[in-house]
């Protein structure tokens, strides 16, 4: 099967982005991975002057094209591409990455909110991936596919697409209330479902959205 374009975009956008984290090092993270608000060290110049960091306007759409490893951007990649296509052919390739990197933005919100904030207790640390516009895709495709077969990797247990959005928004909650797996964004990935829920129900006309412009059509 042919890839959408738009979703094809997304693929190799991801996969240069973690080519250049390889390639540029340290730098590329410094300064296009999302940070909190205000200034960190992050190491010396080649003079020996110290480096801060810190939050800047960019991050929060740059961030979701970085990862932290080959596995994390292979998930990525994979959930992408399972849930992007249908997407995509249903909303067209403007609608469908207009959708995808407001989802990318609010999960960086969200995650700006939290992690500026401390509340989750894990000290101050930057954000990369691209899960946020990911779970933001899966709400979608549990919305507007709620009875379509989806297949869990581990373990390998078929379910509904409506109860696997249920089931990964309650863990994603509990472990970022429980504050469990310390360093996963938690709070960003419900971010992105939030986003994305809000995008479907502005589109539709629905509260707490009046209704205006073309409608949604599923």
């Amino acid at each position: 099967m042919r890839l959408p374009p738009a979703t094809t975009a997304l693929l190799w956008a991801i996969g240069i982005g973690f080519l250049l984290q390889q390639v540029i090092g340290p730098e590329y993270m410094h300064y296009f991975s999302l940070w909190p608000l205000g200034e960190y060290p992050a190491g010396f110049a080649e003079d020996g002057s110290p480096v801060s960091v810190g939050f800047l306007p960019w991050q929060i759409l740059t961030y979701g094209f970085m990862h932290g490893s080959f596995g994390h951007l292979f998930f990525n990649g994979l959930a992408l591409y399972m849930f992007g296509s249908s997407l995509e052919q249903t909303w067209g390739s403007q609608r469908f990455l207009t959708y995808y990197l407001v989802c990318v933005a609010g999960a960086g919100l969200i995650q700006l909110v939290v992690v500026t904030s401390g509340i989750t207790g894990q000290g101050i640390y930057q954000t990369v991936g691209a899960s946020g516009g990911v779970f933001g895709l899966l709400l979608a495709y549990g919305m507007l596919f709620p009875n379509r077969q989806v297949m869990l990797l581990i373990p390998p247990i078929p379910m509904k697409a409506r109860t696997f959005v249920i089931v990964f928004g309650a863990i994603e909650l509990g472990l970022g209330v429980f504050n469990t797996q310390s360093g996963i964004a938690h709070f960003a990935h419900l971010g992105g479902m939030l986003f994305g829920w809000l995008m479907i129900r502005y589109w539709r006309g629905q509260p707490p959205f009046r209704p205006r412009g073309p409608r949604l059509v599923r």
